[in-house]
């Protein structure tokens, strides 16, 4: 059976914050937001330059995550006829990159897939 003004009694909390206290609350929420403000625009930019003419760089599905796979003149021709030897997604990925390089596909294939 419920006892007469047992909510209120339970419900009541059993000192108020002072000013101050309030304060400090606010004051850490706004730094709080501030930061991750200040975070999410530092993040927010592509600051990773364009590859140079004649190189690749692009991302491609690795072992253990992502894989970088980079080169310029003579190396990034090697990548690129090496890629163009396969159908699968990574290396249709290295392929597409190359041709927006406008770096040839055909040649002597290498790179760091090759099997030496």
């Amino acid at each position: 059976m419920p006892l007469e003004g047992h909510f209120q009694r339970v419900n009541t909390p059993l000192r108020r914050l002072t000013k101050r206290e309030r304060g400090i609350v606010v004051a850490g929420l706004v730094v709080t937001v501030a930061a991750l403000l200040a975070l999410i625009l530092a993040t927010a930019s592509d600051s990773r330059p364009q590859p140079a003419a004649g190189c690749i760089y692009t991302v491609v599905a690795g072992r253990t995550g992502g894989e970088p796979v980079h080169g310029c003149g003579a190396e990034a021709e090697a990548i690129c006829a090496h890629s163009a030897r396969f159908d699968d997604p990574r290396a249709e990925k290295v392929v597409g990159v190359c041709r927006e390089a406008g770096v040839p596909t055909s040649g002597k294939p290498g790179g760091p897939f090759s099997v030496r």
